[in-house]
């Protein structure tokens, strides 16, 4: 079937793929159409600046974590709009090594079969963007690369520049965005400042989308988008009767979550009730949680602040409820998270301090998981590990679910800390239909006590 689609790169990080992205999005949003957005990577932060923009739920699209089969299948799946949008991950090449294009954004491109928009920061060139352009194109026979985007133009002699160097190679120009200051996104030590966390966040996201509307040229990247070849879209089927209710942490603190996973987890059977440890005063009545990740650091005083929600979360846990916690969720389920200006009370499940250390843990991870909620008799997992803290006074006969082949997990190259019927990692993992099958089943028992 003909599915309008478009990828939106960049020659590397930094460059403003987000915010361009929103701003095409809106652009087709107010022709008419509906957008589905997917982005590259394992990224949860832009996700959610895609999704506020479209008002739909943003999906991944990861190569290590998926294979090439599960990319297929997930874009095939979630291409439920008038059409779909991918906003890259890093630089248009960069992915898993330096000798290919593995969990790349080109590999993402080649995988689909989606025309690509590269984004080239102009500051501090001018002729020289037509070379940088020139070489994304050649570097690969099948670069995917249609078109670019100038953005962060210092004046209309600057783009004039731009525009006749790249016009002498033929290359199609498809916006020039001038430099703007007041449309700097904010950011902080995991990337941008989640769009479901603040309404400044979300309101200057709206002006920088309105603003970069104004300089690029929505027509041709319609065109473009319209143009790509026909892809195969498998016959959709409804999620089945719910037979167990899972509680899932979502708000400013815990907003890490694969769109995949929820899906499984229907898939597998389950209802899905989102509550806030911030800010509700009771659990949702439910047969097992599901902690993501997110900004606990941040939020820390307000998390300590509902003493009420703490406890009945460690309750649940002691009670034997299944819990799969990963990251964030890790950290609240500790003694207390410290930093070098305080020191707060989390849940008190695991008794170890998650201690802001100000330098970053980032992997993708792999291994065996035995034991826990999503185990089955030891299956391979995948997932990816992105944190600014470590875990602390671990005890030494403390268990662990999860053996890494690659990754650093919480300790010696184990994760997925195990209590009563809680696993909780540092890793992320990309659920595989027999993991969310697992934990769905676990409930079902729970609720049958």
């Amino acid at each position: 079937m003909k599915l309008p689609r478009v990828v939106i790169a960049g020659t590397g990080s930094g460059v403003g793929k987000t915010a361009i992205t929103c701003a095409i999005i809106r652009g087709f949003m107010q022709r008419g159409y509906t957008v589905q957005p997917f982005k590259a990577g394992p990224d949860y932060i832009d996700p959610g600046h895609l999704s506020h923009v479209s008002g739909q739920d943003a999906c991944n699209l990861d190569v290590w974590l998926m294979g090439d089969d599960g990319v297929k299948s997930s874009f095939a799946k979630n291409s439920t709009s008038d059409v779909s949008i991918i906003e890259g991950v890093m630089g248009f090449y960069d992915g898993f090594e330096g000798r290919s294009n593995k969990a790349s954004t080109h590999q993402i491109s080649q995988i689909t079969d989606t025309p690509t928009i590269l984004i080239i920061d102009a500051r501090g060139a001018a002729r020289s963007v037509a070379a940088t352009a020139h070489g994304f194109m050649e570097f690969s026979s099948h670069s995917t690369i249609q078109g670019v985007i100038l953005n962060r133009l210092g004046s209309d002699r600057h783009a004039r520049l731009c525009r006749e160097a790249l016009e002498m190679l033929h290359i199609p120009v498809l916006g020039m965005v001038p430099r703007n200051p007041d449309i700097a996104l904010k950011s902080r030590h995991l990337g941008l400042v989640p769009a479901i966390e603040s309404g400044a966040v979300r309101n200057m996201l709206d002006f920088a989308t309105e603003f970069i509307l104004d300089h690029i040229d929505m027509d041709r990247i319609v065109k473009l988008a319209c143009e790509a070849p026909p892809v195969s879209i498998p016959k959709r089927t409804a999620h089945p009767a719910p037979k167990t209710v899972i509680g899932v942490a979502r708000d400013g603190s815990f907003n890490f979550y694969y769109k995949d996973n929820l899906d499984r987890l229907r898939s597998a059977g389950a209802r899905l009730e989102f509550f806030s440890p911030e800010g509700s005063d009771a659990l949702p009545a439910c047969d097992g949680l599901y902690l993501g990740g997110g900004f606990p650091e941040v939020r820390a005083d307000i998390l300590e602040s509902n003493r009420t929600m703490r406890g009945h979360i460690k309750d649940m846990a002691q009670d034997g409820a299944p819990i799969y916690a990963e990251c964030g969720g890790l950290m609240y389920l500790a003694r207390g998270i410290r930093n070098d200006d305080a020191s707060h009370d989390m849940v008190g499940l695991f008794d170890a301090d998650a201690v802001m250390t100000g330098r970053v843990t980032l992997n993708y991870t792999a291994g065996v998981m035995t034991g826990g909620p999503l185990d089955d008799g030891g299956v391979q997992f995948s997932g990816h590990e992105f944190h600014y803290s470590r875990l602390d006074g671990v005890d030494a006969d403390a268990r662990f679910a999860q053996t890494l082949d690659i990754g650093v997990g919480i300790a010696d190259g184990m994760d997925g800390m195990l209590a009563y019927g809680t696993m909780a990692s540092y890793g992320h993992l990309y659920f595989t239909k027999k993991a969310a099958e697992q934990l769905v089943q676990r409930c079902i028992r729970f609720s049958r006590r």
